[in-house]
């Protein structure tokens, strides 16, 4: 039975008085929770982003032990602060590893540019200007498994790039991919408005006046102090690096928008690492041997503290790539006994290859120090896509710095340089791959 409220009812007067006092109370309390909204809004938009970027499966999860939860939490800041990385325009497809894939053949998609229309490729790379026969390793494109690469689109690239510095650091593997930013971007400058101030100092720079933007490359293979830093005479029997002398470089990265680190090849001598505590520039250096894979660790360390200290990640990206393969076993891929790379025209066609110099510990330690770091760099992992490239390398064909001897001419492959890339070639497919990271983390 439905029973109506009279206004002159007892119990009608009592809702009504109930209900006048409580007025004063909700304005206060209402007054007091904007007051709290105004003096902590970003905290309250900050929980309130956090909460609709959880998944649903996140939030099931999130009803687990605490541990789940805090690791979830992680998760969430990761995800959020990837959502609104510098230069990012988009978001790469959920489930999408633009690492995994594989090379196909392309007869229709041209180079991006021509090794004679770019004047800025080091000789070490100029294949074809000195002889190289052959231009299939310019067409094969790389295709990850289940998406696509975004096509580089070098007038976003180099607006992006407008008032800004970008910097490749480490050894010539990174000059290479320098040179390779450098001519997919040139052609849309004008001929005065450009300018490559090269020479043997570490520091190399390409200006575009007009967009006042720089692209640099910064000869430091180790990253740290070393006595190999002379950019035109680094030959040394032992590598003897200075202990925690990372700002001896780094002070002339700091300002650098974009940051490209790579460092490897330089390591890997067979041989421990000399350390150095004094200068290196003493006469008597007391020295301890370290094993390569600790010496690298002391390096990676050396490289996420200094990013934390000097780049703002809110205004700026750093990137490492990882460590460049090398091809000179071919029975490794099936070849011949004592051949590598040289006179290789096509690429290795095995999934599941990895190059002995390709040394699995050096990626572990990559691995290990970057996931425990909350330190924001993008690796870009080259290592995999690139081991299948035997074809790509320079071999005979580019500038050699001294004149042959009879046995090395009669035998080609004895000095067959497999180590590097012609340009254009495997360098503009990294290229490609840091655009991707750039703009769609």
């Amino acid at each position: 039975m439905k029973m109506e409220l009279c206004s002159t009812t007892p119990l009608n007067r009592m809702v009504r008085k109930a209900h006048d006092i409580s007025r004063p109370f909700i304005f206060i309390l209402l007054a007091s929770i904007i007051f709290i909204a105004i003096l902590y809004g970003q905290d309250f938009s900050c929980t309130f982003c956090h909460f609709y970027r959880l998944q649903p499966q996140k939030i099931l999860d999130s009803s687990h032990q605490n541990s789940k939860s805090h690791s979830n939490l992680g998760e969430m800041e990761k995800e959020s602060r990837e959502e609104m990385l510098p230069f990012a325009i988009g978001k790469t497809p959920e489930n999408c590893d633009i690492f995994d894939g594989k090379w196909v053949k392309d007869r229709k998609s041209e180079p991006m540019y021509e090794e004679w229309e770019c004047p800025y490729i080091h000789p070490q790379l100029t294949c074809q200007e000195y002889g190289r026969p052959d231009k299939d390793y310019q067409y094969w494109r790389w295709q990850p498994h289940g998406c696509d690469l975004p096509k580089f689109n070098a007038t976003l690239m180099l607006e992006a790039l407008r008032n800004k510095r970008m910097l490749f650091v480490g050894d010539s593997l990174n000059r290479g991919q320098f040179a390779s930013m450098v001519c997919l971007l040139h052609r849309l400058v004008p001929e005065e408005g450009k300018a490559m101030n090269s020479s043997y100092d570490s520091l190399t720079v390409f200006r575009m006046k007009d967009y006042n933007t720089t692209i640099e490359f910064y000869w430091a293979p180790f990253l740290l102090e070393s006595n190999s830093d002379d950019a035109g005479d680094h030959k040394a029997p032992d590598r003897i690096i200075r202990k925690g002398s990372i700002n001896t470089h780094g002070k002339i990265w700091k300002g650098a928008d974009i940051v490209v680190f790579n460092t490897y090849l330089w390591w890997i001598t067979g041989l421990p690492i000399k350390m150095v505590k004094g200068s290196l520039k003493d006469e008597v250096q007391v020295t301890e041997d370290v094993s390569t894979e600790d010496a690298y660790r002391m390096a990676m360390k050396s490289i996420l503290r200094w990013v934390r200290r000097n780049m703002d990640p809110k205004k700026t990206r750093v990137f490492f790539t990882s460590m460049s393969p090398t091809h000179r076993k071919s029975t490794e891929w099936g070849g011949e006994e004592g051949g590598n790379c040289y006179n290789e025209t096509t690429p290795i066609d095995d999934p599941e290859y990895w190059g002995s110099d390709s040394h699995k510990s050096i990626m572990e330690v990559i691995h290990e120090e970057f996931t425990k770091s909350e330190v924001p760099i993008s690796l870009l992992n080259i290592t995999q896509l690139s081991s299948y490239r035997k074809d790509a390398h320079t071999q005979i064909y580019k500038k050699q710095w001294g004149p042959l001897t009879p046995e090395q001419i009669a035998n080609p492959k004895s000095y067959a340089d497999c180590v590097h890339w012609c340009l254009p070639g495997l360098h503009d497919i990294w290229n490609e791959l840091l655009y991707a990271k750039l703009f769609y983390p």
